[in-house]
């Protein structure tokens, strides 16, 4: 007789069609990353960036697990909010970015501190 395990045999180790399930490794974590993404949109972009990639390449990793077995992981819906949170954090977080270039490049770095020359240069913008 041969002695193996199959995956479906490692997650049902008692053979009664009860199978235990498991979390995702980084659904947690892409979860957080995508929530913190948003918030982070408002730090000038950066920090929302940076979170809501990283979140996506984690849930990336995640999706390829669940994928290949969905019946070993319980928390993809968690994976899955969090993929659209990060997704959510990086456009906003590019249209923040795409603001503040703007603002930098057509009223100047020096405007930002001096509010006089920024109402000067704003009313010339018009």
């Amino acid at each position: 007789m041969e002695n193996y395990q199959t995956q479906q045999d490692l997650n049902n180790p008692t053979g009664d069609g009860n199978f235990m399930q498991s979390n995702l490794p980084n659904a947690t974590a892409v979860l957080v990353l995508g929530i913190v993404s948003i918030i982070g949109s408002c730090c000038y972009g950066i920090v929302g960036l940076i979170c809501g990639i990283i979140g996506l390449v984690l849930a990336g990793k995640d999706m390829k697990l669940y994928k290949a077995n969905p019946n070993a992981y319980s928390n993809y819906s968690n994976l899955n909010i969090g993929r659209i949170l990060c997704i959510i954090g990086v456009i906003i977080s590019i249209l923040a970015l795409i603001y503040y270039i703007f603002i930098i490049v057509y009223i100047g770095l020096d405007a930002l501190s001096d509010p006089q020359l920024l109402q000067e240069r704003m009313s010339e913008l018009s």
